[in-house]
C-alpha cells in the first residue's frame, strides 16, 4: 500500500479537513443561475462538474495518504454529517426548477431540457455518488436517505443490485455492471439497465424463497422502491404538471446514464480469475480501477479509491485506501475525463485496452486464453468441448 498513513484522529475529525467533500454542494448555485440565465449559461453545469474538475486534478495531482482504518466512528461526525445533509439539499433544489421552469418566460423548449440535464448531472454525479454511500450503511436514517435518493432518479432497485449481486459477482459473468473487453459504452449501457433489473428482482426473490416467503411478499423491498418512485412522479405532476413531470423523468434518465457510465469505467475488462466448477477467486484490490486524482475525489466523496471499496465495501468514504498499481490497477486519469472519453469507442479502446493487457500480464500470467473472459461468460476447463 502506498503513501503516508495518518495518524492524528483529532486533525482527521475537524470540519476543516472534512470541507474539501462539501464542495459537492457548491453544484447547486451552479445550476440556479443556469436556469436563471439561459443561452449559453446552460453549459455552465457540465463545465462546472467535468471540465473544472478535470483542470483542478491536473493542478493538484493525487492524493495517497492513506487514513488510518482504525479511525473510530464518532471522528467522522463532519463526513457523515456532508452526505446526510444532501438529500434535502438536492430534494428541494430540483423541486423547486420542477414547479418554476416549465413557465418560465425566458427559457426556450430546448433551454428547459438543458436545466434539467444539469438537474441530472447534480442527481447523478452527486446524488447517487451519495445514495451509494448511504446504502452500504447499517444505520436505518442513512439507508432510508440512500432510497430516497435513488428513487427519486426512478432506479430504486439500484440498491439490491449493487449489494446483493455488483458486489459479490463482480468480475463475473454473474455481473451485468462488469464491462466486457471491447465492449462499448453505447453497447454496455442498454445491456446494463435492461439486465440490472431483471438481477435484482431474482436476488431479493431468491433471498425471500431462502426465508420460506414468496417473492410477492410485502418485505421485498422492490415494493417501497415503486412506491417511492411513484410518489415522486405523482409529486412532480401535482407541482409542475405535465412539462414538470416530463422535464423530471428527464433528468432521471440523465442521472441513470451518468451512474452507468462511471460503472462502465469502473471494472472495464477487469475479471476474477475461474478456479473451476463455477467459482472465482475471491475479490481484490486488482478487480476494481483505482483513481487517487485529489479534485474529483473530493467531488466523488473517495468513489474513485474503487479498488478498497470493492475489497472492503463496509468502509465509510473518508477511510477508503489507494493503493500502489503493483496491488491496484491505475487510471490514467480522474472519472470526469475517463467517463468522457468512455463516449468515444475509439479514444477509449486506445486508452484501455493496452492498460487492461498489461494487467492480465501482471496478475495472471498463466492465463493465455481470455476468449470467454473477453465475451462474458464462464471460462471452459481445458479439453471440454
Amino acid at each position: 500500500m502506498s503513501a503516508t498513513t495518518l495518524n492524528a484522529p483529532s486533525e482527521f475529525s475537524s470540519l476543516r479537513r472534512a470541507l474539501p467533500f462539501a464542495l459537492s454542494f457548491t453544484v447547486v448555485p451552479v445550476i440556479v443561475v443556469a436556469a436563471l440565465q439561459g443561452g449559453v449559461w446552460l453549459l455552465l453545469p457540465p463545465l462546472y462538474t467535468w471540465a473544472l474538475f478535470s483542470l483542478l486534478d491536473a493542478l493538484l495531482g493525487l492524493n495517497e495518504e492513506n487514513p488510518d482504518t482504525d479511525t473510530p466512528e464518532a471522528d467522522l461526525y463532519w463526513y457523515r454529517a456532508i452526505v446526510m445533509a444532501w438529500f434535502p439539499v438536492q430534494a428541494l433544489t430540483a423541486l423547486a426548477l420542477v414547479a418554476w421552469v416549465p413557465g418560465a418566460a425566458h427559457l426556450a423548449g430546448w433551454e428547459k431540457f438543458a436545466v434539467f440535464f444539469g438537474v441530472g448531472i447534480m442527481n447523478g454525479t452527486i446524488g447517487i455518488v451519495y445514495a451509494h454511500e448511504l446504502m452500504h450503511q447499517k444505520n436505518r436514517l442513512e439507508r432510508w436517505l440512500g432510497d430516497l435518493l435513488m428513487t427519486m432518479v426512478l432506479y430504486g432497485h439500484f440498491r439490491t443490485e449493487h449489494l446483493l449481486v455488483h458486489h459479490r459477482y463482480v468480475g463475473t459473468p454473474r455481473d451485468a455492471v462488469t464491462a466486457r473487453y471491447n465492449e462499448s459504452f453505447h453497447r454496455f449501457f442498454p445491456r446494463v439497465v435492461r439486465e440490472g433489473l431483471s438481477s435484482a428482482w431474482r436476488a431479493e426473490a431468491q433471498m425471500l424463497s431462502r426465508k420460506g416467503l414468496s417473492k410477492w411478499h410485502r418485505s421485498n423491498p422492490h415494493w417501497r422502491y415503486w412506491a417511492l418512485q411513484g410518489a415522486w412522479l405523482l409529486l412532480a405532476l401535482w407541482i409542475g404538471g405535465v412539462w414538470g413531470l416530463v422535464l423530471f423523468v428527464w433528468a432521471a434518465m440523465v442521472a441513470v446514464w451518468q451512474l452507468e457510465l462511471v460503472n462502465y469505467v469502473e471494472h472495464y475488462g477487469l475479471t476474477r480469475k475461474h478456479l473451476g466448477e463455477g467459482k472465482y477467486e475471491h475479490v481484490l484490490p486488482r478487480h476494481s480501477w483505482n483513481a487517487a486524482q485529489k479534485a474529483s475525489n473530493w467531488l466523488l466523496i473517495n468513489l474513485q479509491r474503487h479498488s478498497d471499496h470493492h475489497y472492503k465495501p463496509d468502509r465509510r468514504f473518508p477511510l477508503l485506501q489507494t493503493y500502489a498499481e503493483t496491488e491496484a490497477p491505475a487510471l490514467p486519469y480522474g472519472y470526469p475525463v475517463m467517463t468522457t472519453a468512455a463516449l468515444i469507442p475509439p479514444l477509449w479502446r486506445r486508452i484501455m485496452n493496452p492498460r487492461v493487457r498489461r494487467w492480465r500480464a501482471m496478475f495472471y500470467p498463466e492465463i493465455a486464453d481470455w476468449s470467454d473472459y473477453n465475451k462474458g461468460r464462464t471460462p471452459m476447463p481445458k479439453g471440454a468441448s
